[in-house]
């Protein structure tokens, strides 16, 4: 038992070991000592081989089929995983391989505990040909199934090519480390025979590519240390399941704390950019924000946090990249990170200065129609608290996406400066008192006096809160405290939807 045991673990064998030690890659099951509580894992199936034996697979099966599967703690927190062997076989998939990952996906679902994949693998096992195939359908489907209902979070810790990168693609979260990952549907060789374009691994599918570029990647790393210790710090803010709320944590800094840096953090002239995450850095508990997607459609942040020891997500504009004007990249982002906070409990708070969606042919004829409908639908349907907070400006469509409470937000608060609009004055004034401009003694003058005039009358917070669309209007040194206080309201929140299937979120 122990000789077994031991070649089990060794997988391919050192000399296997010593090639992917040389390639700045850990083992399988190093990483699986790296991201769990020592000495907490158990592993299953362990002994299961590949019944395939075309092909000259006879001689290269092995004990375990090229994957570690079972389940471990992390932070004294129950989760389930597979971690991939390249070692044997390539980490290529067959009927076994298979089998293990999606057992372990449907115990995770059972047990109501976190699933974690990580991918170092060549993809399927050609030799296995539709059981290869089959395998991969089931993991998708228990992937399918678990949606909403458990995390899952996919570490690719190497190649995942061809139908293996759709597993990743239904999880919640991708991991992904610099000159380590890779993940494509068509490698360099075949897009350079079938298109003739020529591209490195790297820059196809590596980690920058899908950080950046695709929004495939939500979180980059340098390296397979630091990658596992995002994954144990972003657990700590998820709850296991659906049905339980998220970790209340003592982070130690003061619900009462002003914040009277904000009024050097953002200025008060509407037109001016401004980092949003020093305002999240000034509000939040401190140090405790994470961010989803940093590099990906930045003009929209998201990412989770603490107030006053809540998990909270947070959904803001960013006005130093693109005004903050939301576009069809940032409504995707906005949308699928919202319905994730939804569907595991997770209070939203919106931090809104906007002055629209984005205008332009290439927005239109690229659908910011339809990609804009999934931030609205996602606001709508989510039936965990919701808060908004208007910091300058919120004009048109984008006011009800990040700040309406006919759209579901709960409490709406603002600053003294913030405008509500369909759109800014100067615009409005062209368009209402074109004639009054045009016949005045002096058009210029004119033009300035209907633009006070509009911004009084129409633009200032204390107009929506006389109609009762902000709840308060608030000093922007107690954001903090107003916003504890507002979660707080509403923390024990219940409310039911009619009742479906499932609805249609716009594509």
């Amino acid at each position: 038992m122990k000789a077994v045991r031991e070649k089990v673990h060794l997988g391919g064998g050192e000399k296997r070991i010593q090639q992917q030690h040389e390639k700045g890659k850990l083992t399988a099951r190093e990483r699986l000592q790296l991201l769990l509580d020592q000495a907490s894992f158990v592993e299953h199936q362990t002994y299961s081989r590949g019944r395939a034996t075309m092909f000259g697979l006879t001689d290269k099966r092995q004990p375990g089929d090229g994957v570690v599967t079972g389940s471990g703690l992390v932070d004294g927190r129950q989760v389930f995983l597979s971690s991939q062997d390249f070692t044997v076989l390539g980490g290529s998939l067959g009927e076994m391989h298979a089998d293990r990952i999606a057992e372990a996906q449907e115990l995770s679902i059972t047990t109501g505990t976190p699933f974690i994949q990580i991918n170092d693998s060549g993809g399927a096992r050609i030799q296995e040909g539709v059981l290869s195939l089959h395998g991969y359908a089931r993991i998708f489907r228990a992937n399918t199934l678990a949606s909403g209902v458990v995390p899952q979070l996919s570490v690719i810790l190497g190649p995942c090519a061809g139908g293996a990168v759709y597993s990743p693609g239904i999880t919640d979260f991708v991991f992904m480390v610099d000159q380590v990952s890779n993940m494509y549907i068509t490698g360099p060789d075949v897009i350079k025979a079938v298109t003739g374009e020529q591209i490195s691994h790297e820059e196809l599918g590596g980690a920058q590519a899908h950080a950046a570029k695709s929004g495939n990647a939500h979180f980059r790393f340098a390296s397979e240390q630091e990658c596992m210790d995002g994954v144990r710090r972003l657990l700590s803010y998820l709850p296991l399941n659906n049905r339980e709320q998220p970790p209340i944590v003592d982070t130690g800094d003061p619900a009462d704390r002003t914040t009277p840096e904000i009024m050097d953090l953002v200025p008060e002239e509407e037109r001016r950019g401004y980092d949003v995450r020093d305002v999240i850095a000034s509000v939040f508990d401190r140090d405790s924000f994470m961010e989803v997607h940093r590099d990906y459609a930045p003009n929209v942040v998201v990412g989770f946090a603490r107030l006053g020891g809540r998990t909270v997500g947070i959904f803001a504009n960013q006005p130093k990249v693109l005004a903050a004007a939301l576009d069809i990249n940032s409504s995707d982002k906005g949308a699928r990170f919202i319905r994730f906070c939804d569907a595991f409990n997770i209070p939203i708070i919106s931090l809104a200065d906007v002055p629209g969606f984005l205008p332009g042919v290439s927005q239109e004829h690229g659908g910011i129609i339809r990609h804009g409908a999934k931030v609205l639908y996602a606001i709508a349907e989510a039936t965990v608290p919701k808060l908004s907070l208007i910091m300058r400006k919120s004009y048109g469509g984008a006011f009800i996406a990040m700040s309406a409470k006919a759209l579901g937000y709960d409490r709406v608060l603002a600053w003294p400066m913030a405008q509500i609009a369909v759109m800014g004055a100067e615009g409005a004034a062209n368009i209402i008192f074109r004639r009054d401009i045009a016949e005045a003694e002096d058009p210029e003058k004119a033009r300035e006096d209907k633009i006070r005039e509009f911004k009084e009358e129409v633009m200032d917070p204390f107009v929506a809160a006389g109609y009762g669309f902000v709840d308060d209007v608030i000093d922007p040194v107690h954001t903090r405290s107003e916003l504890i206080r507002s979660l707080e309201m509403v923390a024990r929140k219940q409310q039911s939807i009619p009742a479906r299937k499932h609805g249609n979120i716009p594509l």
